[in-house]
């Protein structure tokens, strides 16, 4: 009896450029199963619910489908469950439906921000660090559970939205001063949405800069620290670490990173070669 093809998906806005589907179609092929990634944009259509959306994909018999900004903590309220670290970090960014239908969420960016910085610098090399994280909605907080994962001994958050943030210094720039590393989960710098979270002239060589967006991959802020001279992580390797994480929650099966990554990597240098990154 030939399986039934997996549909799977992302839930978001702004999310035509996603790498998603090339990306979990190409880990499907690689074990033999058939499928179909969706992007469900809530901006094309600007009376698209969250809610309406959600029904649709339990209806039609989704496997899973991946959410992103800015439903990672509108989308809870709509699970029948949730792993344990998605109720600790209070932000879902994948979930998988059972045969009834019911809904479960769970949270790869965590461990997806956590391997690639571990992978840069390796396990313990965050310890006693103070890092400025800018972000506080549900990326923001998935990368602050993942520095103090890797010992960070202070993450001072910033947020545009101070209801949100646990704590907002007047001078940004005075913050980053005192700081080893600079994290960007805001939305500032993707395709869309233009511009740099901070000044750049607050920026040194001292500083390790992260950003979580990959489209563009050199964002405007990574640009401003690699010209700071500033250790920089781009967004690939969190985006690749968290989607084959999500990939098992999705099949039960393991994808193979290296595979992934290189997926990843021609993806993006043939949108670089277009003019379309």
């Amino acid at each position: 009896m030939q399986q039934r093809p997996y549909l799977l998906g992302l839930i978001g806005g702004n999310i035509q450029k996603s790498l998603g589907p090339t990306l979990q179609e190409d880990a499907l092929a690689a074990h033999g199963l058939r499928g179909h990634y969706h992007l469900m944009d809530l901006d094309i259509a600007p009376r698209r619910r969250l809610e309406d959306v959600f029904a649709a994909v339990k209806l039609l018999g989704f496997a899973g489908v991946h959410v992103t900004f800015p439903v990672k903590q509108a989308v809870i309220p709509l699970l029948d469950d949730l792993s344990d670290e998605a109720r600790q970090i209070g932000a879902v960014n994948t979930v998988t439906f059972a045969g009834d239908g019911r809904a479960t969420g769970y949270n790869t960016d965590r461990s997806g921000f956590r391997n690639s910085l571990e992978a840069t610098f390796g396990v313990n090399a965050l310890a006693d660090q103070t890092v400025v994280l800018l972000g506080a909605g549900g990326g923001g907080r998935a990368c602050a559970f993942a520095l103090m994962d890797l010992g960070a001994a202070q993450v001072a958050i910033h947020d545009s939205d101070r209801a949100r943030a646990e704590q907002l210094t007047a001078d940004l720039a005075a913050a980053i001063r005192g700081a080893k590393g600079l994290v960007n989960a805001t939305p500032v710098g993707m395709l869309g949405v233009p511009g740099i979270p901070v000044p750049p002239e607050s920026l040194s060589g001292a500083l390790w800069v992260a950003d979580i967006i990959y489209t563009p991959l050199q964002t405007e802020l990574i640009k401003a620290a690699m010209a700071k001279g500033c250790r920089v992580i781009t967004g690939d390797g969190m985006n690749v670490h968290q989607a084959v994480a999500s990939f098992r929650h999705f099949t039960g099966r393991d994808a193979d990173f290296t595979r992934m990554k290189r997926t990843f990597d021609t993806a993006m240098a043939a949108r670089i070669a277009a003019g379309k990154a």
